[in-house]
């Protein structure tokens, strides 16, 4: 993936040197104080706001922890980078300065710096609209980049490929009816219900597809099976589906017999790994050029066995066929076993393989907006989610099951940060939260079903159009929880209280304490 830990080059180091095989095994303490922890992050927020809602300046001092040793001092880098979201704000001040503390190292945790920008400057937004007495997704939509703006220079330096926020804030409004939500919540405040009722909004954009390249080969043996080698390396993602997909697409072969590898360098071409939501936007493109370069020589072949030109061949439904005669056509198992023959015209070399590589010209955001419904008992404090509406737009989905898993996944964890969880130190540095009777995690019974849906913007900057999903939904779900419980408890007059929103601190905060 991208850090390495000293236990995992020891371990190696001493089997070879043994040659006996090694494992390495560790209690949970150990794990937790040992493994790098994420966030980490304090931070003061100022704006300047005309009367009618227009963020015209933002300001961030951001003070971020690093730990005892800098594993990623440049994570801060990437919340400045992303300070404005997805808002046209003209003018910024911000400041990181990093801390070292006798704690561990603080390093990427999914997100990586662009989950805390989108915490920082969603929370803003919601109280800008309560100072001013706007509805959240009008205050918002009052400082969106328009969709003519793109591709957006940003204050920060950054170019925004494409967007169309209000798109999809739209589309997730309409979902969770929310209308019928603030009528709702009007009636059960005016009769005292116990149980408060919260809505919260989050618009996000983060920055993904990172370089500075990547590697892709894809080989037809003469039996029609395709083996695909690439240098990204997945670990869960359901990337070698997507992969398939692609490739069976591209170029015409069984998806049954599609091999994928990856992770072993001794037979990948060189590449860079499974990071920052990269796999299908980087990866993916580099296999897309791979197959462009399959498909066009099986053309040539299949001109050639056909007595067709070139020009006349097209790939459709999976057979190379003769433009306008449907009948004349061959399936890319014939055209493999030609292409292993002697049977090839003089002009063209033996095989059917291909490898090439794709280098981002620059990054690129995916965006969405999220809408959660939470119930706070006014008597324990207790948060419960009862509604979560996640609109993401990644560009075109491949594969979209695997796109609404990835989705699940990260809004399980965005949640998380926003309710339960936290690394708790003592004064002198001691781990107070090292494992799980301390540490407080989320069970399955802990969500609701999320109600996941999309918008579709395509990038211009890689032949797929597509954008990363593996971080999304954790950067927007924080905030919009966060959003959801202060709106719940603003008849009390709250107006911030920091995450995580656990059921004491909440308590406190309803009854003055």
């Amino acid at each position: 993936k991208i850090g390495i830990y000293p236990e995992e080059a020891l371990l190696a180091a001493l089997a070879r040197q043994l040659n006996v095989p090694l494992r390495w095994v560790e209690h949970r303490l150990e794990h937790v104080q040992a493994t790098t922890h994420g966030r980490g992050q304090v931070c003061d927020v100022e704006a300047a706001v005309t009367a009618d809602g227009e963020v015209t300046a933002l300001r961030m001092q951001i003070v971020a922890d690093l730990g005892a040793y800098p594993l990623a001092p440049g994570l801060p880098d990437l919340t400045t980078a992303m300070a404005i979201g997805v808002y046209k704000i003209p003018t910024v001040d911000l400041e990181a300065i990093c801390v070292y503390t006798n704690t561990t190292p603080v390093a990427a945790y999914r997100g990586a710096g662009r989950p805390e920008a989108a915490y920082y400057i969603e929370r803003l937004m919601d109280l800008v609209a309560a100072e001013l007495g706007l509805d959240p997704a009008e205050g918002r939509r009052r400082n969106f980049i328009p969709p003519d703006a793109f591709p957006y220079k940003t204050p920060t330096g950054l170019t925004y490929d494409s967007g169309e926020y209000d798109r999809a804030l739209t589309k997730a409004l309409t979902l969770s009816r929310y209308e019928q939500l603030r009528a709702e919540q009007a009636a059960r405040r005016a009769t005292g219900d116990r149980m408060l009722l919260g809505i919260g909004i989050a618009c996000y954009v983060e920055m993904c597809g990172f370089g500075p390249y990547e590697s892709a080969q894809i080989r037809v043996e003469p039996s029609g099976t395709v083996t695909v080698t690439t240098g990204i390396s997945p670990h869960g993602q359901g990337t070698a589906t997507t992969f398939a997909q692609i490739v069976a697409d591209q170029i015409g072969a069984d998806f049954e017999r599609i091999v994928i590898k990856h992770s072993d360098t001794a037979i990948t071409p060189m590449g860079i790994g499974t990071m920052g939501s990269r796999s299908l936007a980087v990866g993916g493109a580099a296999l897309v050029r791979a197959a462009t370069k399959v498909r066009e020589k099986a053309r040539q072949i299949a001109a050639a066995m056909l007595e067709a030109s070139v020009a006349d061949i097209e790939l459709h439904e999976g057979r190379y066929r003769v433009r306008g005669v449907p009948d004349r056509a061959l399936t890319l198992t014939e055209i493999a076993r030609r292409a292993y023959s002697n049977k090839l015209p003089p002009d063209l070399d033996p095989g059917l393989e291909a490898v090439d590589y794709f280098r981002p010209p620059d990054l690129i955001y995916p965006f969405g907006a999220h809408v959660a419904v939470v119930e706070v008992d006014r008597e324990t404090g207790h948060v419960r989610i009862r509604e979560y509406y996640s609109v993401d737009d990644c560009g075109p989905r491949i594969s979209p099951l695997i796109v609404t898993g990835q989705v699940h996944g990260g809004l399980a964890q965005g949640i998380a940060q926003a309710l339960l969880e936290e690394v708790v130190y003592d004064a002198n540095g001691q781990l107070l939260s090292g494992t799980l009777m301390d540490y407080a995690l989320p069970r399955a019974d802990f969500f609701p079903p999320f109600t996941v849906d999309k918008t579709e913007t395509p990038t211009p900057l890689n032949p797929l159009g597509v954008k990363g999903i593996g971080e999304a939904a954790t950067i927007g779900s924080t905030p919009a929880i966060a959003n959801a419980v202060i709106d719940a408890l603003a008849p009390f007059g709250v107006r911030h209280l920091d995450i995580p929103l656990r059921s004491e601190k909440i308590w406190r905060a309803i009854h003055g304490r």
